[in-house]
């Protein structure tokens, strides 16, 4: 077996079969869009890390132009759903939005989505 195989093969065994990704959007308009990134990433994502939720296990953020607005994707990681909870609450596919982060919102989805992960990212 050649050795990206096997490589790939490795890297999928090692994703815990309940690994959840929740995923959610948001938009700014282009003068608010550096600002927003500088509050989720200096005070928002330092806050979730901050609570120490058991079964957390990071955030990525996107960021794309999308028309007259800029478009940002979250994509938060968990070893289940139940992490999931305690991190949104019972009704967990509710949006977590900050007050700071809505005034520079023009919208953002109301719920987020959630995934289980079936492959984990393979390094080229």
């Amino acid at each position: 077996m050649p050795w990206r195989a096997r490589h790939a093969i490795t890297a999928i065994r090692t994703v815990p079969s309940d690994m959840i990704c929740r995923i959610w959007h948001g938009w700014t308009a282009p003068a608010d869009a550096d600002a927003y990134e500088v509050l989720l990433r200096s005070e928002i994502f330092q806050g979730i890390a901050a609570r120490h939720i058991p079964g957390y296990r990071g955030i990525e953020l996107l960021r794309r132009p999308a028309e007259d607005s800029v478009e940002f994707v979250t994509l938060m990681w968990f070893d289940s759903i139940e992490a999931v909870r305690d991190f949104a609450g019972p009704d967990y596919e509710v949006a977590v939005v900050p007050p700071g982060a809505r005034a520079l919102l023009r919208r953002f989805d109301a719920r987020s989505a959630h995934y289980e992960v079936r492959q984990a990212r393979v390094e080229a």
